[in-house]
């Protein structure tokens, strides 16, 4: 037998599912002679690429990582003291090991199927209570992007909540002290709908204003100050003005809450709670604020219910997907939380307990305060302020270069500004850190360096009276029973084990592209060179990201056919805003502001109008026809009526209903005929890479969602990555950062915190592409188009599929028709519940069509899956054919009591008038690996009726074994 010596496995083997003989089994069941002919019957030739995708040769798994290992140690990990919003902090190795680098945490989905997600959920509600019993606040979220998009989040709500006395007022005060970052991403959000920001000092703020409506501190601020502001709050409100806080998780372990100073609405990020500092991201920003404002809230809420049997349950509350119900009337576009790192942080603070987190807050104030002292004792001039963990250091240029060099000599990086030095410390800081420290300065200064020990020993928690925190927190037994490694591990694995996820099985959800997370993309993310960098370290400190950015943007240029792209966006709804916000500068840049109506196909996802009204357009709907596509005359009709003040359509291609429109280029085409821009929704990419782009169709520029078509995986319900791609004519427009160069020359504001959004995530994508190489990327799409036509040839006959392309062919995905099955008393929502007793996740419930599943496969799931799952649902069906033929009773059948837990069917006397077996083993491939909704069918209106967002109540806690 010959031997050859290049015969390696390619990860493109890896990750694509079918192998060569189930290929040409599933193109026999769908009719199709090769798979060439499949992709030309799916994807119109007018669109097709005419070369292959200009990209490297693939890379084998080891080969890649010791080639990224090279790449990474181009980044230089110095000791980060620069704070502004991100410190380094020691993540617990039972975390880091069990939850970050865990796939049955990171490749779950949102938890929309709550039955199936009660771990995430309790994980959840546990970080909502640490944010709530922290900012002292009533009512707190489950996370959103960053601390910057929170903050603007916070200065929109109280816009669309201020008192009837204000309701024409639009200014809007920001303490000048506020992150830097964070008035960026303000002054993004106010312009375009019409928020009058002004910056200045507190000295400056006059509350009697009646155009003001609102105002933002950060507490502690930029320089590491601390103030009282429960007189300014008191006065706020007696003029009718609401009050924001941006704050510090840890630092409110030792301060007065802003709740207990009278604060509408608090801010900030969890990062500091164990969640690396990744060069900006992912991190989980908190949003807290009072009971009275829960139906403004943005992005998603825990709350407790009740399952059918009455026993305490988790699930998602209020306006679980608001922007998919108002749409152009939402009042926020969020979609993606940051929940693996909620979780995280959540998990953070159950393992160190009240006690252990207010230890943490007394290291880092001790250092800082003892290096305070050192250095006034050397003679220099320390800010003589109250702090928590930030000290200021007034120094003249000459010193402070001085200082810098002397610094980076000592592998220290410490934030320099205009008259002063400042350090801030964390808790992986020591007494070692602060004699070099106090050296450097003692050096620059011609001193000698103090012996620290005496200072050490007189060390006491002295804050002012009223900012020393009086209240009790985190009581609750979840943060004070699993403080040895033994008892937090059976705690994470407890939450684990109730949600199901891709570890368990396919899940097939529309438009969410939930495929493999491979082990070899995911190495990368959690090497200190990546995950332990500050995102405003000196740019040749970071060499290896810049690397990594520059052939990352290539590459993504390439694959979409456009100029240039950004990274900076922190999710896809946060990179449709970008889009829409480098539209509209390019119009104003153009002479053309008056531009402002966006065109959106009644099939759009929801977040589409609410992005657009957010950029500051008017929504102007175009009808679908009969087959699910963009009705054209309608569509010329509407862009003729508003050609003098046309933006833009915004397009997802293939559409919503899996089909690739014929007329995308036409449809493109006619916009660009009265001035407009085309934006590409990048949410079915996985049907383009490779095959067509949106270049190729005409648009102007596109998201992409990294989590989605380039494997960064899902986490529960976040973190995302949503950066844009856009043509040559839009590329200056690209967005900026005041601290960072990025963007382009005529740049926007800030969309996201950190110059690159999620920064340290996206080694995944680059290695998904380095690995896959072109040819793969191309192969993974006609493997993601086999994989759906595969399953709509076997569900034929049994469910209607409700949209296919002229010749018959789905996209990537199809949507199923479930309506007809109302006449029987059969809801979607039933078959959705009952998949969970065959141990699969259901697909996208009732959109973009209610009463409806949108299916997805995705290229990574082997034949035999698929056919386990067209298994599950042809069982489903003859389930439902039992009830038609009357068979099976309408109310009292499988369906109906779906899903059905084991204690329901192990205990007490069996009353179903269908068997046990029936209920938890209808299909034989179930009894090898059961999985157990540990509760029942959720009562989201009792919730909602009830709303409670915390831990469940102490004297309740004992007895609710299943949640604790």
């Amino acid at each position: 037998m010959q031997i050859n010596l290049s015969n390696a496995v390619k990860f493109e083997s890896r990750h694509n599912g079918p192998t060569e003989a189930e290929i040409a089994e599933m193109l026999e069941k769908i009719g199709a002679s090769s798979l060439e002919e499949l992709i030309n019957q799916t994807v119109p030739e007018s669109i097709q690429l005419t070369r292959p995708l200009d990209l490297p040769k693939a890379k084998l798994e080891s080969e890649f990582l010791a080639d990224f290992k090279v790449l990474a140690s181009k980044n230089k990990v110095f000791k980060s003291f620069i704070g502004l919003g991100y410190y380094d902090t020691i993540v617990p190795g039972v975390i880091l090991r069990n939850v970050l680098e865990n796939p049955g945490w990171y490749t779950a989905y949102t938890p929309y199927q709550a039955e199936i997600a009660q771990g995430r959920l309790e994980a959840l509600i546990n970080f909502q209570t640490v944010v709530m019993e922290l900012t002292g606040m009533e009512l707190a979220n489950a996370s959103l992007l960053d601390e910057g998009t929170a903050a603007a989040e916070a200065m929109t709500m109280l816009h669309a909540v201020k008192p009837r006395e204000k309701k024409n007022a639009n200014r809007y005060f920001v303490d000048e002290k506020v992150f830097p970052q964070t008035k960026a991403l303000l002054v993004t959000r106010a312009e375009p709908i019409g928020i009058e920001l002004v910056f200045g000092p507190i000295s400056s703020l006059d509350l009697t204003d009646p155009e003001l409506y609102g105002v933002m501190f950060q507490y502690p601020n930029g320089d590491g100050a601390i103030s009282d502001y429960s007189s300014i709050v008191a006065a706020a409100k007696e003029n009718k003005v609401l009050t924001a806080f941006a704050s510090d998780l840890l630092a409110l372990t030792l301060l007065t809450s802003p709740g207990e100073m009278g604060a509408d609405v608090v801010v900030g990020s969890a990062q500091r709670f164990g969640v690396p500092m990744g060069y900006g991201g992912p991190h989980a920003g908190f949003f807290a604020t009072k009971e009275e404002f829960k139906r403004q809230i943005p992005g998603r809420i825990i709350g407790v219910s009740i399952d059918r049997a009455g026993n305490k349950a988790y699930r998602m509350a209020l306006q679980t997907r608001e922007q998919h119900i108002k749409r152009e009337k939402a009042t926020s576009n969020i979609c993606t939380a940051q929940v693996l790192l909620s979780v995280m942080a959540s998990f953070y603070a159950v393992y160190h307990g009240p006690k252990g987190l207010k230890n943490i807050a007394l290291r880092a104030h001790g250092l800082a305060k003892l290096t305070a002292t050192a250095l006034s004792k050397v003679g220099l001039n320390v800010a003589d302020h109250a702090f928590f963990d930030t000290i200021q250091i007034k120094m003249n240029e000459v010193s402070r270069e001085r200082v810098r060099g002397l610094a980076l000599g000592a592998n220290m990086n410490f934030r320099y500004e205009t008259d002063s030095i400042f350090i801030s410390f964390d808790e992986t800081k020591s007494l070692e850190d602060v004699k070099s420290i106090v050296n450097i300065f003692a050096t620059e200064e011609g001193k000698h360096t103090l012996n620290l020990d005496e200072l050490v020993e007189g060390l006491q928690l002295e804050l002012p009276a009223a900012l020393a925190r009086k209240s009790d927190y985190l009581t609750h037994p979840v943060f004070n029973n699993y403080h040895s490694e033994h008892e937090m591990l059976r705690y994470i694995k407890r939450l684990e084990n109730k949600d199901l996820s891709l570890v368990h099985s396919m899940i097939s959800l529309g438009s969410c592209t939930m495929k493999l997370n491979a082990t070899a993309e995911m190495i990368p993310v959690t090497w200190p060179e990546f995950g332990q960098l500050h995102p405003f370290a000196p740019m040749d400190q970071t060499l290896g990201y810049q690397e990594l950015f520059t052939n990352l943007r290539t590459w993504l240029t390439e694959i979409t056919g456009f100029a240039d792209t950004s990274l900076q966006p922190n999710s896809g709804a946060q990179g449709e805003y970008a889009g829409l916000m480098v539209i509209r500068a390019y119009h104003m840049n153009r002479g053309e502001g008056h531009r402002d109506v966006a065109l959106i196909p009644t099939s759009a996802h929801g977040t589409n109008p609410a992005s657009a009204v957010m950029a500051g357009m008017k929504v102007v709907l175009v009808k679908c026809d009969e087959k699910g596509n963009i009705d054209i005359e309608d569509l010329k009709s509407k862009a003729t009526e508003h050609k003098d003040d046309l933006s833009c359509l915004m397009v997802t291609y293939p559409s919503t209903h899996g089909v690739f429109e014929e007329a995308i280029q036409e449809i493109c085409a006619t916009i660009h005929q009265y001035g407009g821009q085309v934006y590409m929704d990048g949410a079915n990419m996985n049907a383009q890479v490779g095959l067509t782009s949106p270049g190729r169709i005409g648009a102007d520029v596109c998201h992409l969602n990294l989590h989605k078509t380039f494997c960064i995986p899902h986490g529960g319900g976040g973190p995302g990555m949503g950066p844009i791609c856009v043509a040559s004519h839009l590329a200056p427009f690209l967005p900026g950062n005041p601290l960072v160069k990025t963007g382009g020359e005529l740049a926007v504001s800030s969309i996201s915190s950190a110059p690159y959004g999620s920064a340290s995530i996206l080694p995944i994508s680059y290695a998904y592409i380095a690995m896959m190489g072109g040819d793969g990327l191309t192969n993974a799409t006609k493997m993601a188009i086999l994989n759906a036509n595969y399953i709509k040839e076997r569900l034929a006959g049994h469910y209607p599929i409700l949209y296919t392309g002229s010749k018959g062919r789905a996209a990537h995905e199809m949507i199923v028709d479930c309506r007809a099955f109302k006449e029987v008393g059969v809801e979607v929502e039933d078959i959705a519940k009952r998949l969970m007793d065959y141990g699969y996740h259901a697909p996208t419930v009732s959109f973009p069509v209610a009463g409806t599943l949108m299916i997805e496969p995705t290229e990574s799931e082997t034949k035999a899956e698929l056919d386990k799952f067209c298994d599950a649902l042809l069982s489903i069906r003859e389930e439902i054919r039992e009830i038609e033929e009357g068979k099976a009773d309408r109310v009292e059948n499988v369906l109906k009591n779906a899903p059905h837990t084991a204690k329901m069917v192990l205990t007490g006397e069996w009353t179903m008038p269908y068997s046990r077996e029936k209920a938890v083993f209808p299909i034989a491939f179930v009894k090898e690996g059961k999985f157990w909704p540990t509760v029942r069918r959720i009562d989201s209106a009792y919730g909602d009726r009830n709303l409670v967002c915390s831990c469940i109540p102490v004297e309740e806690y004992a007895t609710e074994t299943e949640l604790a």
